[in-house]
Order: C-alpha cells, then structure tokens, then sequence
C-alpha cells in the first residue's frame, strides 16, 4: 500500500479525486491545518533526539522565527 498527498488548488481537487475513486483507491481529505500537523510530525520525527526540551526553551525557538 502507498499513500500520496496532492496538495493542489480547488480547480484541479474535484478532477484529482474523481480519478483516484475510479481507479479503486480510498480517498481522504484532509484540512489545512491537518495537512501542517502531517508537516511538523514529519520534521519533528526527522530531527528526533530524545532529549527532553522544557516548553519555555520550544516557545523561545518558535517565537524567534
């Protein structure tokens, strides 16, 4: 099994997932604020440590940005 995510405007949407149900796949949407939760996991799975990091030292580095 293979999961792809499109991210593409309203116009193209409709055609995209018309075509992906009548090839038989399962198709999900999902929010823009779903879809950037998705992001963050992905990095924060990447850059993965193991170190624990107070909520004061994470804010300071989002803030700063």
């Amino acid at each position: 099994m293979s999961t792809f995510l499109i991210n593409s405007d309203s116009s193209n949407t409709k055609l995209l997932l018309e075509l992906a149900k009548k090839l038989g796949a399962n198709v999900v949407s999902i929010n823009d604020e779903q879809y950037e939760d998705l992001l963050l996991g992905n990095e924060m799975d990447k850059i993965k440590t193991n170190e624990l990091v107070s909520k004061e030292e994470i804010l300071k580095k989002f803030l700063s940005k």
